[in-house]
Parts: C-alpha cells; sequence; structure tokens
C-alpha cells in the first residue's frame, strides 16, 4: 500500500487547518467577556452563552428553525422518491423536461426566488406564515432530495423486484420489503442534506418571513445588522457543538457509514 509522501501530509494539514480555521475561530471568539467581538487574552467567559437564554427570540426562532426544517425536508423527501423512481426506472416524452424542471431551483438565485415567492405568496395571503415558509423551503431542498434518491434508485437492480412479483408479492409489498430498504441510504442522505439547506437558508427566508415567523438564520443577520456583540459567535458555537454531537451519536448508535452508505461497520 503506497504511503502518503510528508510533502503531500504537509499539504492535506494545511488544507484541513484552512477550512477549520474560521469555526475554530468562532468558538473561540464565543467565549469572550468583552462586549465586542475580539478574542479572549486574559480569561474566558460563558457570558454570551447565558445571553442566549435571556433572549427568547433566539430560542423561538431555533424552534421554528428546527420545525421548519423538518416538516418541508420530510415534504421534499416524500415527493423526491416517486418521482426518483419513476424518472429512474422509465423512458417517457418529457422525462428529461421533468428532471430539469425538479432541479431548477438549483439554477435560479435565491434572492430571485424570495422576491418571487414575496409577490405570489402576498397575492394569495400566506406570505410570512409557516406555510408559506415550507412552501418557499420544499421547492429550494427538493432537488437535494432528489438527486440524492435518484442516485440510490438508479443503481438498485429492478430484477430483484421483478423476481419478488413473480413469487406473488404485490406491488405494495415490494416497494415497502424490497425498493423502499434498498434506496434507503439515498433517502436518509437526502432527507439530511435537505434539512441542513433548509436549516441554513437565509437569502429566501428573509424576503417571506415575519417577525413572528423568524427563522434562526434570519435571526443572527438581523442580529449582526444590528449590534456587534459576539451573542452570533456563541449562537454559531452551540450549532457546531451540537453538529458534533449529533454525528457521535449517530455514529456510536448506527454507524455513519451504515446510514449513508448502506453498509455495516465490517463492510
Amino acid at each position: 500500500m503506497s504511503k502518503n509522501n510528508p510533502l503531500a501530509l504537509v499539504f492535506h494539514t494545511l488544507f484541513i487547518g484552512f477550512i477549520l480555521a474560521p469555526l475554530l475561530i468562532v468558538c473561540v471568539v464565543a467565549f469572550t467577556p468583552l462586549g465586542y467581538i475580539s478574542l479572549p487574552t486574559d480569561r474566558l467567559s460563558l457570558r454570551w452563552f447565558a445571553a442566549i437564554l435571556d433572549n427568547p427570540r433566539f430560542i423561538s426562532a431555533f424552534w421554528l428553525s428546527l420545525g421548519l426544517g423538518a416538516v418541508s425536508s420530510l415534504i421534499a423527501t416524500a415527493l423526491a422518491i416517486p418521482a426518483a423512481l419513476a424518472i429512474a426506472r422509465n423512458r417517457f416524452p418529457g422525462r428529461d423536461a421533468l428532471s430539469a424542471f425538479l432541479l431548477s431551483p438549483l439554477m435560479i438565485p435565491h434572492i430571485v426566488l424570495g422576491v418571487a415567492f414575496l409577490r405570489f405568496f402576498s397575492s394569495i395571503g400566506i406570505n410570512g406564515t409557516f406555510t408559506g415558509l415550507s412552501l418557499g423551503h420544499v421547492i429550494v431542498i427538493l432537488p437535494f432530495a432528489l438527486r440524492l434518491v435518484l442516485a440510490a434508485a438508479t443503481g438498485m437492480d429492478p430484477a430483484i423486484e421483478r423476481a419478488a412479483v413473480s413469487l406473488g408479492a404485490s406491488r405494495f409489498t415490494v416497494f415497502r420489503r424490497i425498493t423502499l430498504p434498498l434506496i434507503f441510504p439515498g433517502i436518509v442522505s437526502g432527507w439530511l442534506l435537505a434539512f441542513i439547506t433548509s436549516f441554513d437558508e437565509l437569502t429566501m427566508s428573509v424576503f417571506i418571513a415575519n417577525p413572528s415567523t423568524t427563522t434562526l438564520p434570519v435571526r443572527m443577520f438581523l442580529q449582526i445588522q444590528d449590534t456587534i456583540d459576539p451573542m452570533v459567535a456563541a449562537v454559531s458555537a452551540l450549532l457546531i457543538a451540537g453538529t458534533l454531537v449529533l454525528m457521535l451519536v449517530l455514529d456510536r448508535m448506527v454507524g455513519l457509514e451504515r446510514l449513508f452508505v448502506g453498509k455495516s461497520r465490517r463492510g
């Protein structure tokens, strides 16, 4: 087995450090005792983490983003499953056009989508509501779920399903017992990527949110505009820590390789 030479190891180390440096700096800044963004020099403080608990706007925005991400990613994944199966298995007129249409939100700037959603949702009376936010997020994150489910469906051998049908299984049984387990890694990966994209969405959400439906990214954006205190850094540090804890728990309970690739720990 060939090993990396010292130059390659140095390059990889510098590259990983370059990627992680902004995250580490944000986490360190969150512990500053000062009232402005700076690296702590004399002591560490939990002042700004405590300030988050005293700010109900951030807490409500977090729960709203969490629920919005869960609902929109669930709807997007549910729509992506039949669409992916139809595109992967069948050759029909307009197949490529349908695929391009479903993936088109990837090619449209989110600021354009935000303006379009603002005008449309205002005309039908749902702008600034949870329903409007959910619809906007579903449209934005659907391509992410579709691509991963489509990749899993394309790699599935259709002969397995035909064998089950020939043995007397119904279409629903084939889907529940064979198709769904085979594409499950793609479904999980698609849902998770859609959830992350929805939770992190800012540009489009700024246009269709109102004070009662402000998501966490929008709240952080408004906080940065209004003040220069390190509260946003503290929120970011908590999100980073929460993500790491979640990944560790999933790896211990299920295994990330099995969850996302469909393999066991032993391969």
